[in-house]
């Protein structure tokens, strides 16, 4: 997990993901990022557990993220209100909740999506906007804010979710970038796992 300047360096339960996380560790050492070692064997913490708001982070509690994992996390970022929220049906909780844009939460239709953004609404004192997609897995998708083009917004194609497409195309003032992810969502992969966005220091 990144923000600012630091770097919280998870412990994932598979090893190729390990060997992704020490090569991500040494692209943050190279930019200068405080990276911080979780050292507690017991801690699990996987990145499409974690949801930062800007205003806040939600973890959601699944197969691959606990209870001492999130406690980490909140001890690390304490500037930041850090709430929990139980993962069911699915993988991550990004695998149906992503950011789509400042104050914008994508969210799945689903049973589950909709129970956690209950839980989510409940725990936060902020509110947020909610673009509601018929799929679960198009809710998962990449906001970027770049200068000089404004809100970019990553997102499943509309060959894979045709609903959900009409639903992205319908924001005002985005540049929409379809993105296929066919083959990487047989394994359970998202478009923010080929995500790592950084914010530009001078």
């Amino acid at each position: 997990m990144k923000r600012n300047t630091c770097s919280l360096r998870d412990t994932p339960q598979r090893a190729f993901n390990k060997q992704k996380v020490e090569a991500t560790k040494q692209v943050l050492n190279d930019l200068n990022f405080n990276v911080v070692e979780m050292t507690d064997e017991a801690a699990t913490l996987d990145g499409g557990d974690i949801l930062f708001t800007g205003k806040e982070f939600f973890v959601g509690l699944s197969q691959r993220t606990n209870q001492r994992g999130a406690e980490i996390l909140a001890d690390v970022f304490k500037d930041y209100a850090v709430s929990k929220v139980s993962v069911t049906g699915t993988l991550h909780l990004k695998s149906y909740c992503t950011m789509a844009g400042p104050e914008l939460i994508a969210i799945g239709s689903s049973e589950h999506a909709q129970k956690a953004l209950q839980i989510m609404q409940e725990m936060s004192d902020h509110r947020y906007d909610k673009l509601t997609l018929p799929d679960d897995q198009a809710a998962n998708c990449v906001y970027l804010n770049i200068p000089n083009k404004g809100h970019v917004l990553l997102h499943r194609t509309a060959q894979e979710f045709p609903e959900s497409a009409k639903v992205f195309e319908k924001l005002k003032n985005y540049t929409l970038i379809p993105v296929s992810n066919t083959e990487l969502a047989k394994v359970d992969g998202g478009l923010t796992c080929c995500s790592v966005l950084l914010n530009k220091r001078a």
